[in-house]
């Protein structure tokens, strides 16, 4: 084919109708299946400051194109750091840096924040090939050290492993199935009776605080609800990341095109907004993302982001992935599953040091969710207890 391949500057380089057409076909029909890789959402980074300038990501999407019309894309971006990414390359960097390499800038598609598995290459599957190619082709004209695709579909990365020399990444994450659950206690049925009866004694501790939990969509959503949602939010990323990666006006942005895409569960004292849980909403899974609370109310953490998400998930009939780490998730349902990317090396011989570590981190990583899913607290071959 006849491809061009074309590097924007930003998001609003391209309409929001060509873009999503290749990033969330399906959603002409509903919701997309995750709504992470949206021109709304990817908009709303750009438009905040979330991204940009000072931040360390650069948003450069990468389209191709045809006759004027784009056939598939990829959300890249230019990155001088390897910040708010979740699929860890720090020691490498490092590494590379003693050996007298400069591992930054490098090129990242990925949405910003966001350690939740999507479609990365954007179109028909038959071009995730020259996607990969022409990002992989900027890399080396650039004198780029590397290419990182991170949270790809275990279906892009089999599709993609090799090509080039693309190394194949695995690592792990804790997500909540939902084999059609009719209620919560359908959910605590499953499970042997010690965990049962610790999720019972959780929920029970969170309501004994006295709050009332609210569970927020849409046009529920008001200004107010968002501007308690920031406070949580920056508090909890000074404490982990010493600066929280959105700006106040990402939430604003969020209230202004995705309120329809957002579950936002809160909890109050009287009238007074003291802690909550901001979740997305995708076609088949709910999304945990962002957590905070004013105080310590002890078990509410778990109410608020697992228990409450589960509840929705299974009126909607929804899955949950809750985010990155956290083997505290076990207990409570959530079980480990497997994670994808891609990488690409320009150096050769860094290329091979990484492969040979990436094939000792993989059979670790396929070891420790046998044993963790066997240890995880649903009942052994279904005998009540």
């Amino acid at each position: 084919m006849d491809l061009e391949a074309h590097l924007l500057d930003g998001m609003a380089a391209i309409p929001a109708a060509e873009w999503d057409a290749l990033a969330c076909p399906e959603a002409a029909e509903g919701r997309p299946d995750d709504p992470f890789t949206t021109h709304r959402f990817l908009s709303a980074l750009d438009r905040s400051a979330s991204t940009g300038p000072g931040t360390g990501w650069s948003a450069r999407p990468l389209v191709l194109r045809q006759g004027g019309r784009a056939l598939a894309a990829l959300p890249l971006y230019v990155k001088t750091h390897s910040q708010g990414e979740y699929i860890f390359d720090q020691g490498w960097a490092e590494a590379y840096e003693r050996a007298g390499g400069q591992y930054y800038p490098k090129l990242q598609v990925a949405v910003p924040f966001t350690p939740a598995t999507g479609r990365r290459f954007l179109g028909p599957a038959s071009l995730r090939p020259a996607l990969l190619e022409a990002a992989i082709a900027l890399t080396r004209s650039n004198g780029l050290s590397s290419l990182h695709v991170t949270f790809c579909t275990g279906e892009e990365a089999d599709a993609l492993a090799g090509h080039e020399g693309t190394l194949h990444r695995v690592t792990q994450q804790y997500h909540w199935e939902n084999p059609g659950y009719g209620s919560f206690d359908d959910f605590l049925g499953q499970l042997s009776s010690r965990k049962r009866k610790m999720i019972r004694k959780e929920r029970e501790v969170a309501r004994a605080h006295g709050l009332t939990i609210r569970a927020l969509t849409g046009d529920a959503l008001r200004p107010e609800h968002w501007a308690a949602m920031w406070s949580f939010y920056q508090d909890t990323g000074s404490r982990k990341w010493g600066r929280p990666y959105l700006t106040r006006a990402f939430f604003d942005e969020m209230h202004a095109t995705m309120r329809a895409d957002v579950l936002l569960v809160l909890a109050y004292d009287g009238t007074q907004p003291v802690a909550g849980a901001l979740n997305l909403i995708g076609r088949g899974t709910l999304f945990g993302r962002y957590w905070g609370a004013l105080a310590d109310y002890p078990c509410l953490h778990f109410e608020l982001c697992y228990y409450q998400a589960m509840d929705f998930a299974i009126a909607h009939g929804l899955r949950v992935e809750a985010g990155a780490q956290g083997e505290h998730k076990l207990a409570r349902g959530y079980l480990p599953a497997p994670v994808h990317s891609l990488h690409w090396i320009a150096d050769p011989g860094f290329r091979k040091a990484v492969a040979q570590y990436l094939e000792g981190e993989r059979r670790a990583v396929d070891e420790e969710i046998e044993v963790l899913t066997a240890y995880g607290p649903f009942r052994r071959g279904g005998a009540a207890d």
